[in-house]
């Protein structure tokens, strides 16, 4: 298993008129994501062009801190409330290939 930092996109499209109800969840992630000693960068956006598009941008120290933060309650429990959901979650994870 690689060390290296990793960076994963997760785009999030929800049902129209769950826009406010899913960003409550969604910002309650955010704490206790950052909190978790692996967690780099963890950051929330909402589409300017769609309002039911969110995206997480966040940094991993490893691959190994990002599967402990999938296991944890409050992910796993935003992760089951596909009855918002307009479509699947998208999760692409990226290694970064430009020097710091």
């Amino acid at each position: 298993m690689s060390d290296k930092s990793i960076t994963v996109i997760a785009q999030i499209k929800v049902k129209e008129g769950m826009e406010e109800k899913i960003r409550g969840e969604l910002l309650k992630l955010i704490g206790p994501s950052r909190s978790e000693p692996g967690c780099i960068v963890y950051d929330l956006y909402q589409s300017a062009d769609s309002k039911s598009l969110f995206m997480f941008y966040e940094c991993w120290k490893s691959k190994r801190d990002l599967d402990e933060h999938l296991q944890k309650p409050y992910t796993k429990a935003f992760i089951e409330k596909t009855e918002m959901f307009a479509e699947p979650l998208k999760v692409s994870i990226w290694d970064m290939i430009s020097e710091q």
